[in-house]
């Protein structure tokens, strides 16, 4: 009999506590791949980028900023784009179903943010063909049915003819660099959405800069923001990640509620594991002596015990990981859950580190547990 045939034996000696122990190790995982894939996801904060700059009203981000604040921007020697975006919320249909629509000039955006959002030359010529074109995000896409060439009403902002229905064509569907950028809300064209509605004409929520490489995106945003300092409208400079953080603690510090909610179900699973090997290896005393009378060494019999552990937290933590990313994929992109590679990564670490971690108690119990006592169970 091998050294993995043993283990595999032992594991399932007791067919219901290893099936116990591992449903309950699944259900820590399960929590804790959830709760990373929202962080990971939460209004596409984890694709977001530190060298994409965002100019907002450093009063509110709520107030608007002057167009004419374009050219000013644009005018400086370490910008390498910029782009502006009116943002204007509304609903489809009924108001629970809520949608954003971001007002820009298709040539500025796809220049400044055309890589994190895949905006091709194909889509930005279908989005200028008129003025009721917009392109929708691959999400917001998906979590609506919608199709290239459907017509969709809107209600969102006043128009200046006194109604709040928009109408929109949709020219084409964009897909974010990673599974983690925001796609649920629309572009449309800024000029035609200006044109039509009743208030805050020829002004943005937000500008988009996007720096020259080799230029510091902090050095840049504090020279952007000197342009405005004794203007009327004092402007808040951020990085993309920088402002969508912010956002979120705003809410509440997500971090801190994720880690202690994960903490106390990983607290809690190693404790009953740790009790529940303590007690396996505890009736196997006189085994543990017939394999030292055997020759058997200390390092081979503490590399059993780890890895009978190892074996129960891999196999439970499996279950849990792709039972969370089947929630994941079933719950729908609108609540910016994915889990993506670098949660996976850090979740098949934990694995590894708690079962090695849940094993180290028993297994030096094992090992420093002298013959002569383990016969006496007998």
């Amino acid at each position: 009999m091998t050294f993995f045939q043993l283990m595999r034996r032992n594991v399932w000696r007791k067919r219901l506590r290893a099936i116990l122990l591992m449903f309950s190790v699944g259900i820590a995982f399960l929590i804790y791949g959830l709760t990373a894939s929202f962080v990971s996801g939460s209004l596409g904060a984890a694709g977001a980028s530190d060298n994409l700059l965002g100019v907002f009203n450093k009063s509110s981000r709520g107030l608007p900023l002057p167009l004419a604040y374009l050219n000013r921007i644009a005018a400086e020697g370490d910008v390498a784009a910029v782009a502006y975006t009116a943002r204007m919320r509304g609903f489809v249909e009924v108001e629970k179903n809520v949608v954003a629509v971001s007002a820009v000039d298709p040539q500025a955006i796809a220049a400044a943010n055309g890589d994190e959002l895949r905006l091709t030359t194909e889509l930005i010529a279908a989005m200028e063909e008129a003025g009721d074109r917009v392109l929708v995000g691959r999400a917001l896409a998906e979590a609506e049915g919608w199709s290239i060439g459907q017509r969709i009403g809107f209600t969102g902002q006043l128009r200046a003819d006194g109604s709040r229905n928009w109408s929109f064509t949709i020219a084409g569907i964009f897909e974010g660099a990673h599974a983690s950028t925001d796609t649920y809300f629309m572009l449309a064209r800024y000029d035609a959405i200006n044109a039509a509605r009743a208030r805050n004409k020829d002004t943005v929520d937000a500008f988009v800069v996007r720096p020259r490489p080799g230029v510091s995106p902090s050095v840049l945003a504090a020279r952007i923001d000197a342009l405005f300092a004794n203007s009327a409208a004092q402007t808040r400079t951020q990085s993309e990640k920088q402002f969508l953080e912010a956002f979120l603690r705003q809410f509440a510090d997500i971090g801190l509620i994720v880690s202690l909610v994960v903490g106390a179900a990983f607290v809690t699973i190693l404790m009953i594991a740790v009790n529940t090997m303590l007690f396996a290896v505890r009736e196997r005393r006189f085994e543990i002596g017939v394999l030292k009378v055997l020759g058997f060494s200390s390092p081979w019999i503490l590399g059993l015990i780890l890895g009978e552990t190892l074996f129960i937290f891999l196999v439970g933590g499996a279950g849990g990981l792709v039972l969370a990313n089947l929630a994941t994929l079933s719950i729908g992109p609108e609540f910016g859950l994915v889990f993506c590679t670098a949660a996976l990564a850090k979740s098949l670490t934990i694995v590894a580190g708690l079962g090695l971690l849940t094993g180290l108690l028993p297994a030096v119990t094992a090992v420093r547990l002298p013959i002569i006592n383990a016969f006496r169970t007998r």
